[in-house]
């Protein structure tokens, strides 16, 4: 047995519902949970089997760097039909940070930006 094991990414988000939402409209996760206590919210949800925490920060709290930099940079999720997921997420106003590329072949990639400036990388392999 593994002694160790992936749990959950945490996010931290002014409006964890908002942020949850889009995740849950653009990538298709699943809320699993949401929890609220009197100074507290975090929102719990499945995207495509990552335990992804969303919890509520103030406004005020620093954000993520343009990339690259050092640390976690991005999420990756990998997809079916990347070049007509693409379209629909453009259609559906989500900003495209890289287009749909072969990086070698069989993989096929793009970024999107996500709220509070999370890069989602789109991985196809054929």
């Amino acid at each position: 047995m593994t002694r160790f094991a992936f749990d959950h990414v945490h996010l931290r988000s002014p409006d964890p519902d908002a942020t949850g939402a889009w995740f849950v409209d653009h990538l298709e996760a699943k809320q699993k949970g949401r929890q609220e206590g009197p100074n507290s919210l975090r929102v719990v949800l499945d995207l495509g089997g990552l335990n992804l925490f969303i919890d509520r920060v103030p406004a005020t709290t620093p954000g993520t760097p343009p990339a690259p930099f050092l640390g976690i940079e991005h999420l990756a999720v990998a997809v079916t039909g990347i070049d007509e997921i693409i379209k629909e997420m453009r259609d559906e106003g989500v900003r495209v940070v890289v287009e749909p590329h072969d990086v070698r072949p069989g993989v096929r990639i793009a970024f999107i930006e996500g709220p509070e400036n999370v890069r989602v990388e789109l991985l196809e392999r054929s």
